[in-house]
């Protein structure tokens, strides 16, 4: 039933109802005719008569001459008739020699019954057609027309009579004749209509396929599918139109996917997230980035009592309470929680925003652009989202700002004192020598401990840049570690505090080290330590083998019984002038706030690393692991 469905089906099944039409009109046309011929070719009788009078007339006169009969009886048998002359007795008066002929073998009787002989004998001229079948003695069922005149002799008077009978046979049989002939004519017309589909098929449908057959693979992604062009005509044309079709898809699509994969690279090596929403608030695309901070965004659980969720839901009228109602799909991945009043006001206003957003302990500067439904649509079909973390700037700029602050607060002081003691002298306060000396030793202490500031930031400022001169050579860490001991037994004795040391049998040696430098952490360490501990506690220096990255390296530690470190400033204590004591008193226990920051450069300077432990009330311990064959 495919062809049926087809074009060629389509086009052969209305050819062949045109044929159809014209052949059933023609037909009825031509059996019309052919009816109305016979009809009248039947009602001959008129001409039948005149013919049958000439023949009477001149029967008289040749009454008994055969070759007369044979003669026209010839003449007759060129329109199927046949004359025969009778006496009143009813016997022919002569018999032609028409024998085989299809009209022999007939007498008058067969035509006529003797009534209407008479009728002819008493001067009646009597026609009509007669059908053989209804007489007995005949087989076929043929038609004749029949016409009998009165005979007469040369005086007048009726001797017999003239028959004239033709035969209708040779009508029938051209009207059979033309019934075949239509019949052929209709199976010929059906069979070259049927190879002119067929030949169709072969021109038309079979390149339509193929330009399906095209479409499909190009449907399913083989856009270099072509089609063969094997004719000129309008097939080839669009046959030739279509490949030119395919390979500017194709280029579009190559356009498109290296538009996409670059785009794609762009948004995947971006440190920055990038967050896709439509317009219910569903997250539709993202890069690594924006997947990572939506997994965490999104795991976090948005207490109703939190005020962080309070900071960044907004009640829903709709529904008279927070939630997320609105933004909610089982499908898709839900919009983040901080990221919906930016989101709502994108949405409604239809512009641009931007704004920095505190989650958890991370900052992060949000900007996000509405998706707009076409180019010049103010429909907004969804938003961009650009995230980025400034923690750490954010860390920097308060550090920035600590540090002015610090630097500020310890220059003053000294300044102030500087200042007040150095009036105090010009303006000859000091009564005695003992005073006097002590206004200078103020004002000589007070220069040391700006000098000592001003040096540390020097070497942290040369550090951080990376212009730390170090003098690489083999340092003995046991060494180093017992002079350190040596250094500070004595004022660990003053201060009534127990200062120990733990070594390893074997040495312990690093091949490229700094060791005036590394003295430098250790004392550093140590006078945070007694700066830090009480009368009658301790202190433990301790060295020993260690591996720091799969590589053999060696662990110093430092650990004091001293009044320890807050948990929350623990993680700040390497950075440059903090101090866990906020009120920054001055005294013998005081510090600039640098001491840590360098000890962790200097650290850093030997591809090593620093940590630290500490409990209030209890102390703190410093451990230093130091590679024993840096790269």
């Amino acid at each position: 039933m495919f062809i049926f469905r087809s074009v060629v089906g389509k086009l052969w099944l209305t050819i062949i109802g045109l044929v159809g039409v014209v052949l059933l009109i023609l037909g009825l046309f031509l059996v019309n005719y052919m009816e109305n011929y016979f009809s009248q070719a039947k009602d001959q009788t008129a001409n039948m008569e005149k013919l049958a009078r000439n023949f009477s007339d001149e029967a008289s006169h040749h009454m008994y001459n055969e070759q007369f009969y044979q003669l026209s009886n010839e003449l007759l048998s060129f329109q199927d008739a046949k004359m025969q002359v009778i006496s009143k007795d009813l016997q022919e008066i002569t018999m032609p020699s028409t024998q085989g002929s299809p009209l022999s073998g007939f007498h008058a009787t067969d035509f006529y019954t003797d009534a209407e002989l008479q009728r002819v004998f008493a001067g009646e001229t009597i026609g009509k057609p007669i059908n053989k079948s209804k007489l007995g003695r005949l087989k076929t069922g043929e038609e004749y027309l029949v016409v009998a005149v009165p005979l007469k002799s040369l005086q007048g008077t009726i001797v017999g009579a003239t028959l004239i009978y033709q035969s209708l046979q040779s009508l029938e049989a051209t009207q059979s004749y033309m019934l075949r002939l239509f019949i052929y004519v209709s199976i010929v017309g059906f069979l070259m209509t049927t190879f002119f589909a067929f030949f169709l098929f072969s021109r038309i449908t079979r390149p339509l396929q193929q330009l399906k057959k095209a479409a499909d693979f190009i449907t399913m992604g083989e856009y270099g599918t072509r089609v063969p062009i094997v004719s000129k005509d309008e097939i080839g044309e669009l046959a030739k139109t279509f490949n030119h079709m395919g390979e500017k898809m194709q280029e579009s699509i190559r356009a498109l996917s290296q538009e996409k994969e670059h785009l794609s690279s762009i948004l995947h090596s971006m440190t920055d997230a990038v967050i896709t929403l439509d317009a219910n608030g569903s997250v539709m695309l993202t890069n690594t980035q924006g997947e990572k901070i939506v997994q965490e965004w999104n795991s976090i659980e948005w207490s109703e009592d939190d005020e962080e969720t309070k900071r960044y839901r907004k009640p829903d009228t709709a529904l008279g309470d927070w939630g997320l109602t609105s933004y909610t799909n089982p499908f898709s991945i839900p919009i983040p929680v901080p990221l919906i009043p930016l989101f709502e006001a994108v949405v409604d206003e239809s512009a641009e925003a931007a704004t920095k957003l505190h989650v958890q302990s991370g900052v992060w500067s949000v900007a996000m652009t509405p998706l707009y439904m076409s180019e010049h649509s103010e429909e907004v079909r969804g938003a961009v989202a650009v995230l980025r973390n400034v923690t750490e700037e954010e860390l920097l700029d308060k550090l920035r700002k600590d540090f002015v602050a610090n630097v500020s607060h310890e220059l003053r002081t000294p300044i102030s004192m500087l200042q007040g003691y150095s009036e105090a002298l010009l303006d000859d306060i000091p009564s005695t020598p003992e005073e006097r000396m002590e206004l200078v030793q103020v004002i000589h202490d007070e220069s040391l401990r700006m000098g000592r500031l001003v040096r540390d930031l020097l070497d942290l400022a040369r550090m951080e840049a990376g212009h730390l001169e170090l003098v690489f050579r083999e340092v003995e860490v046991d060494s180093l570690v017992k002079r350190m001991h040596r250094k500070f037994a004595v004022l660990a004795k003053e201060r009534g505090i127990a200062l120990s040391v733990s070594l390893p049998d074997e040495p312990l040696t690093l091949e490229r080290g700094d060791e005036d430098r590394l003295e430098q952490v250790l004392t550093n360490l140590l006078d945070n330590a007694f700066r830090h501990t009480a009368s009658g506690a301790s202190i433990a220096m301790k060295a020993e083998p260690a591996v720091y990255k799969n590589k053999p390296a060696i662990r110093i530690e430092v650990s004091d019984q001293g009044q320890g470190i807050p948990a929350d400033d623990l993680p700040f204590i390497f950075e440059r002038f903090y101090k866990a004591d906020k009120a920054r008193t001055r005294g013998s226990s005081g510090g600039t706030g640098l001491g840590l920051a360098i000890v962790r450069n200097i650290v850093e300077a030997h591809y090593g690393v620093i940590t630290a432990q500490s409990m209030v009330g209890q102390g703190t311990t410093f451990t230093l692991l130091l590679p024993c064959e840096p790269q």
